[in-house]
């Protein structure tokens, strides 16, 4: 994983039409374009067709990012590879935005308007805690409808500034990712392993507390932790 100032050392060769280095950022961020492509398996595209609009969207990212925008790079691609994938498959009239999405959406504007009315500018990080979320997904979920205010819009009364400049995220690119994939790893667990992980790391129970909430031994959940421990690692190398 690159760090930080490789990124940007990159980015500014790339954007000086250094395609060697656009290459580079393109490989090394793959394994974030594929965490995001897999959001939209299933919708009569195929894979690869995914990764290509994928790729894409982070081409347009690294071409309009800008240092200013205080927010880490890839904080910044994540909207930008969904939006290039998204708006491919609403051209092609199959996606559908839920009900569940639509609403997260709409209450994150509405708090942000009203973080704006009491002059403050919330960041990434802020509206996360605020809602119980992670990062990533209020930036999934503010770019997931057209009808509220979409953190690429210019505001009104000055052309040169858009909600994305106001989210300031002191996250790592790695940590953002590694959690992306974190997540997606955990979500295709069956159910019985993912009730383990998440009672046992995100709900801090015991190993004993887990086994008399399932119904099975200590033993049992044991084994079951260390097996899926063994597959995240492999699945994050």
């Amino acid at each position: 994983m690159l760090d930080y100032q490789t990124t940007i050392d990159l980015l500014n060769q790339a954007k000086a039409g250094d395609e060697s280095a656009k290459s580079t950022l393109i490989s090394e961020n793959m394994p974030l374009i594929k965490s995001i492509a897999r959001r939209y398996r299933n919708k009569q595209v195929e894979y690869d067709d995914l990764l290509q609009l994928g790729a894409l969207g982070l081409v347009k990212a690294i071409n309009n990012f800008d240092l200013s925008f205080n927010v880490k790079f890839s904080t910044y691609a994540v909207p930008m590879i969904a939006g290039e994938i998204k708006r491919f498959i609403r051209d092609d009239g199959s996606i559908k935005v839920s009900r569940a999405m639509k609403s997260l959406c709409s209450k994150i504007q509405t708090y942000i308007n009203d973080c704006y009315a009491n002059d403050f500018n919330p960041t990434v990080k802020q509206i996360a805690i605020h809602f119980g979320i992670e990062e990533q997904e209020v930036v999934f979920a503010m770019d997931s409808n057209k009808y509220p205010v979409s953190i690429f819009e210019k505001y009104e009364d000055d052309n040169s500034q858009c909600v994305m400049d106001k989210l300031a995220s002191s996250e790592t690119s790695e940590d953002m990712i590694n959690k992306i994939l974190l997540k997606d790893c955990i979500d295709s667990l069956p159910d019985r392993e993912k009730k383990v992980i998440i009672l046992r790391y995100y709900r801090d129970k015991t190993q004993s507390e887990i086994a008399q909430m399932l119904g099975v031994s200590q033993v049992q959940i044991s084994r079951i932790e260390s097996k899926v421990i063994n597959q995240l690692k492999q699945a994050l190398a």
